[in-house]
C-alpha cells in the first residue's frame, strides 16, 4: 500500500512514516496543503493521511479540492481539533474518516485498513501465481516444497506482479509505488532488483518467469 502523509509537524510525520513502514506501507511525506494538494492529485496512493492546520491550504480545502476534481482516495483527516463541528465539516467536505491526535497506533492502523476495504480492497492473507505463493504476512515466497525470504524491496516487487497478473507495470510505477515518489532511485535500480528476483524464481525451480517488455515493464509468465 502506497500512502501519501501531509503533516506539518515533522517530527509527528517522520514517526508516521517509521509506524507505516513497519507495515510494508511504502510512503512520501510533504509539509504542507499546497504540496500536498498537488502529490494527491497524481492519484498514485491507496490513502491519504491529512493534517488540517497546515500552511499554505488547510485541510478542509485539499479534501474539498481532490473531490472536486473527481480523485476519489480515502483520506483520513488528523488533527488536535476535537470539536464535532469540525469532524461534520471534514466529513461533508469528502474526507472518509476523521482521527484527532493525540491517537495510538493501533487505532491508525485499523482505520487505514477500515478505509482500504470501503475503496473494495481485499485483504489477503496470500498471493498466487502459477506454481508460486507469495505470503503477505511474512514475505515469503514458496513453490512446491521450498521456499525463500525476500527482502522488502523484493516483496513489493513481486506483490505489484503476482496481485496484477495479466498486466505489464512500468518501471516508473515500480519506483513510484516500491520506492516512493520523492526518492533518486532509478530505472537500473528496479532492474538489479528485477535480477535478484529472477536468481531467487531459479533457485526455487519455479516455471514462473519475470518477462521484460522493452521500453514498458514487466510481467509474470507461466502456466496458471
Amino acid at each position: 500500500m502506497h500512502i501519501l502523509v501531509v503533516e506539518d509537524e515533522v517530527r509527528l510525520a517522520e514517526t508516521l512514516k517509521e509506524i507505516l513502514k513497519t507495515q510494508k506501507y511504502t510512503c512520501d511525506l510533504v509539509y504542507d496543503g499546497e504540496d500536498g494538494l498537488a502529490y494527491a492529485e497524481s492519484g498514485i496512493y491507496d490513502v491519504i493521511l491529512l493534517d488540517i492546520m497546515l500552511p499554505k491550504m488547510n485541510g478542509f480545502d485539499v479534501v474539498r479540492t481532490l473531490r472536486s476534481k473527481k480523485v476519489s482516495t480515502p483520506v483520513i483527516l488528523l488533527t488536535a481539533r476535537d470539536e464535532v463541528t469540525d469532524k461534520v465539516k471534514g466529513l461533508d467536505c469528502g474526507a472518509d474518516d476523521y482521527l484527532t491526535k493525540p491517537f495510538s497506533t493501533e487505532e491508525l492502523l485499523a482505520r487505514i485498513r477500515a478505509v482500504s476495504r470501503r475503496l473494495g480492497e481485499v485483504l489477503l492473507d496470500e498471493l498466487q501465481f502459477a506454481d508460486l505463493t507469495l505470503n503477505l504476512s511474512n514475505c515469503t515466497l514458496s513453490c512446491k516444497t521450498k521456499s525463500i525470504k525476500l527482502g522488502y524491496k523484493e516483496f513489493e516487487i513481486m506483490k505489484l506482479l503476482m496481485a496484477n497478473p495479466g498486466a505489464i507495470i512500468s518501471k516508473d510505477d515500480l519506483l513510484v509505488k516500491v520506492w516512493g515518489y520523492e526518492s533518486d532511485a532509478e530505472d537500473n535500480n528496479v532492474e538489479v532488483y528485477i535480477s535478484f528476483l529472477r536468481k531467487k524464481l531459479h533457485f526455487l525451480e519455479s516455471a514462473v518467469n519475470i518477462a521484460t517488455v522493452r521500453k514498458i515493464g514487466y510481467h509474470l509468465e507461466g502456466d496458471v
